[in-house]
């Protein structure tokens, strides 16, 4: 339990020193491997802002990253909605994002800078979070993944695709939860 206090305590020191929190709580991250993802302006646990959102500018957040296991080549990322009426529809996956990059730009999932795989909405890109109207609040799980390889071989078709591929491949994990829903 004290090594989970001492993490608690870097990502709480970490998310302040980011803006990510406003106040002294301790976020809910998970994590494994040492792996922090922060999202500023976006506490763990709380609604999706609504610029990232189908009801906004329909991007995505800005993410940054520290703490990656020893041995990452570069990090993988998805964006999962776990309460979908199907089952998980995948939102996003990003990869090959080399080991020296720690941060994402707000609007990087609808631009050149990242390779993507093809989301559950069949396009490529940043889906944004956008439950069917009526239901209680989605889970949006933003996922990234330290790994030991510097590329993916071959070009993933899809998220569940990627995930297969960076399977034997993870060092760490880090996880940051969001709620939306749609009235």
């Amino acid at each position: 339990m004290q090594g989970r206090s001492i993490i608690a305590q870097l990502v709480l020191a970490a998310a302040l020193a980011l803006g990510a929190c406003s106040d002294a709580r301790e976020p809910d991250v998970s994590s494994s491997g040492g792996l922090l993802l922060i999202i500023p302006g976006f506490p763990p646990g709380s609604a999706v802002p609504k610029e990232y959102t189908c009801r906004g500018k329909n991007r995505s957040p800005g993410l940054n990253w520290s703490l990656a296991p020893r041995g990452t080549l570069s990090f993988a990322l998805v964006l999962e909605d776990p309460d979908a009426p199907e089952g998980t529809f995948r939102h996003w996956g990003a990869y090959d994002i080399p080991a020296s990059v720690h941060q994402l730009a707000a609007g990087a999932g609808d631009s050149d800078e990242l390779k993507e795989t093809s989301n559950d909405f069949d396009r490529s890109g940043y889906g944004s979070p956008c439950p069917p109207k009526g239901e209680q609040p989605h889970h949006y799980r933003f996922r990234l993944m330290a790994l030991d390889v510097a590329q993916i071989s071959g070009a993933p078709a899809d998220v569940q695709d990627l995930l297969d591929a960076t399977e034997d491949h993870v060092l760490g994990t880090a996880e940051l939860t969001g709620v939306y829903g749609r009235r």
